[in-house]
């Protein structure tokens, strides 16, 4: 890919983001942008990591790990943003700064089991806001069960090492839809308020909006925007780059 191109879009994204968060009336800093580089290059990651971008998410756990040891001495934040396994939770457990798509009781287990000693790994629950079936994600209905399971099992701590749930993540029916995705947005919003009331914790994260309305999503507070496609263009085919 031509470099200059890639440039060109990412702080086309950039500027993009600064002025949703001026409009939306919100600090300067208050959201950061993950690039999302699956089936893309790890010479594109160096590069973007080289001026300056720092988050990046990948979808599937191998390719990530693939990618994590080439660039293995850039200063890169890995976020896992795709479905994971439990067979797959030793890969994910100490590997990602971020895990956005934790939904069930099992994983929590098999992250627990699966950290080093005295190690930590922060994750977010991913809320199936669309209640669609061939999404991952929990319920709305069924996320304050699962944050009390989580935390009468002992298996989430609010500091320290263990898993350390940060906030929410959603993906809605909508996005890539601009207002359209919005309600799902404010609804994501409502419920890490509601979380926080209800269980006391501090959850500041909310991962939401991707290429086609991430400015709605700045505008209904999200702290994480995912941008794969106006950064590095169409994605090529799976395993072709790799």
């Amino acid at each position: 890919m031509n470099m200059t191109l890639l440039e060109e879009r990412w702080r086309g994204v950039l500027d993009n983001m600064a002025e949703a968060v001026k409009r939306a009336g919100r600090r300067e800093g208050s959201v950061r942008l993950v690039a999302v580089s699956k089936f893309h290059p790890a010479s594109d990651i160096a590069e973007l990591c080289r001026l300056g971008q720092k988050d990046f998410g990948e979808n599937y756990i191998q390719e990530a790990r693939a990618k994590q040891e080439e660039l293995a001495g850039l200063d890169i934040r890995w976020h896992a943003i795709g479905p994971v396994q439990t067979n797959k939770a030793r890969d994910v457990a100490g590997h990602f700064s971020l895990l956005h798509t934790l939904d069930r009781v099992d994983l929590a287990r098999a992250l627990v089991r699966r950290l080093p000693e005295g190690a930590s790994q922060d994750v977010l629950i991913q809320v199936n806001v669309g209640e669609e079936p061939q999404k991952s994600g929990v319920l709305p209905a069924a996320l304050p069960p699962l944050f009390d399971a989580l935390l009468s099992g002992g298996l989430i701590s609010t500091e320290g090492p263990g898993i350390r749930v940060r906030g929410l993540m959603c993906l809605p029916p909508r996005c890539g839809e601009g207002e359209e995705a919005r309600p799902y947005f404010v609804m994501l919003r409502r419920l890490r308020d509601d979380m926080e009331k209800r269980f006391g914790l501090s959850l500041p994260e909310l991962s939401m909006g991707m290429s086609g309305d991430y400015r709605e999503a700045v505008a209904e507070g999200a702290t994480l925007i995912r941008v794969g496609t106006d950064i590095f263009g169409p994605r090529p085919v799976k395993g072709q780059t790799l």
